[in-house]
């Protein structure tokens, strides 16, 4: 009887071990993201370009903005995509003579939450900027909702690295 309840104890932590292989297509769905933001980026460029000098300088501004903002996004996208599968799937087989990003494989999943939240808030003062910069079309009940969402992220994330610290001790 023990002889079957191994059996069965060890076909049941096989399973989900391997499980981990589902999250594989999700990271893969990732770099299928990371070319739509790419692709926008493009997009949003080949509006701008053309009629750099007829735009307004804060017109300008925003325009680059809105492209700050989709790199900071495809960094994330890329941050998460590679550390999620290299922490949860498997590592990545990169030959030691090829290209390799310094940061793969250090980070961990506390570390990752890290790098999220901060990216999270990076993205959002972007956002606030951009509403900032044309404040006279936003009404102040909105804007009011834009800077406390922006600082319920600010404070998380503070938080966050703050629990991170002490994890740590």
């Amino acid at each position: 009887m023990n002889k079957i309840l191994e059996v069965i104890e060890f076909s049941i932590e096989r399973t989900m071990y391997n499980s981990r292989w589902l999250l594989a297509p999700v990271y893969l769905g990732l770099s299928l993201a990371l070319l739509c933001i790419g692709l926008k980026f493009f997009q949003e460029l080949w509006h701008v370009v053309p009629h750099i000098f007829d735009i307004a300088d804060s017109d300008l501004v925003l325009a680059l903005l809105s492209l700050i903002d989709l790199a900071l996004v495809g960094s994330l996208t890329v941050m998460v995509m590679f550390s999620g599968y290299e922490n949860f799937v498997s590592q990545l087989d990169i030959a030691e003579d090829g290209e390799k990003l310094g940061w793969l494989g250090t980070h961990d999943y506390s570390s990752l939450k890290m790098k999220l939240a901060t990216s999270i808030v990076a993205i959002s003062s972007i956002h606030l900027l951009k509403v900032f910069m044309n404040v006279e079309k936003v009404n102040n009940d909105k804007l009011a909702w834009y800077v406390m969402i922006h600082m319920t992220f600010v404070v998380s994330a503070l938080l966050m690295g703050y629990l991170g610290k002490l994890e740590k001790h």
